[in-house]
């Protein structure tokens, strides 16, 4: 076996495995505040990383501006959608918030073909170029500088989320909505809280998996991976997405390196399956998880 081949794939897949830990982390926020698996989250993502290419690349501002504004647009579109798109569907069963959810990225797509064009795109560089070398060890720079800022907003929201108020308001109401009710907790601004970083951590992501890999409307089908992730760390498991992130990353990479990318897929849901198998709530999720 070719050692140094391997260990640069290990340390490629990882890294992509950190922008996956960042858009699961972002779906297990939204599920554990509010009990919604939100479907179109690959889609916040796509229409994020348009933004940036309309701030940085159509009207030349610089990236340090564009980014923050890309996310926060992301961020912003997610708790218009939980205000006006989700909160009225309170009561209703969960299958039919899924298939809003669903609907709602087939409408997001639509109007990113509408705006941007069908075609793909290329986001202006903003991430360094110089290759970087650990040891004999050749590593991609935009992808080891995408995991680690990745790896800087994780960190960022695991102390909020660990240490302030908003971070136990939302563990409160994630345990239990009507004891935090009870005690002063607004559960309905918690849920806005909730959709708005989660969609603000994907709108990071969507903007560095499109500064590597492209970008068309139909970017947000890579949520098909991270839905895997969630499901195989557990849908409302922080933890789960960290590792959930780290491991399918690795084994995609891995697969597509070794075996070809025809069995990317196969394997991840072959994986997938097993797990499910012996543990159906993930590998860190609560017992309790509502199937569909």
């Amino acid at each position: 076996m070719d050692w140094l081949f391997f260990f640069e794939s290990s340390i490629a897949g990882l890294a992509t495995g950190a922008i996956y830990s960042l858009v699961a982390l972002g779906f297990v926020i939204i599920y554990k505040a509010t009990r919604v698996i939100n479907f179109a989250i690959g889609e916040i993502m796509m229409i994020s990383a348009y933004l940036f290419l309309t701030f940085a690349g159509i009207l030349e501002w610089h990236p340090l501006i564009a980014l923050p504004l890309a996310m926060l647009g992301g961020g912003l579109l997610g708790s218009v959608t939980e205000k006006l798109i989700i909160r009225p569907m309170l009561g209703e069963s969960p299958i039919s918030v899924v298939m809003v959810t669903i609907g709602l990225s087939s409408i997001l797509v639509g109007a990113a073909q509408i705006i941007w064009g069908p075609g793909p795109r290329i986001l202006p560089d903003f991430l360094p170029r110089a290759p970087i070398f650990i040891g004999e060890l050749y590593v991609s720079s935009k992808i080891a500088y995408s995991a680690l800022i990745a790896i800087g907003l994780l960190v960022c929201y695991l102390i909020y989320f660990r240490f302030s108020r908003g971070g136990v308001a939302l563990r409160a109401t994630a345990s239990d909505q009507a004891a935090a009710f009870s005690m002063g907790i607004s559960v309905p601004k918690v849920f806005n809280y909730a959709w708005f970083f989660g969609s603000m951590a994907a709108a990071l992501a969507g903007v560095l998996v499109a500064a590597s890999g492209g970008l068309s409307p139909y970017s947000g089908s890579m949520a098909l991976s991270i839905l895997v992730v969630v499901i195989f760390g557990g849908l409302d498991s922080l933890t789960g997405a960290l590792v959930g992130g780290l491991l399918v990353g690795w084994l995609e990479t891995m697969t597509g390196a070794f075996l070809g990318g025809e069995y990317k897929m196969l394997t991840i849901f072959t994986l997938l399956t097993f797990v499910l198998v012996l543990k159906p709530y993930g590998l860190f999720g609560t017992k309790e998880i509502e199937r569909l």
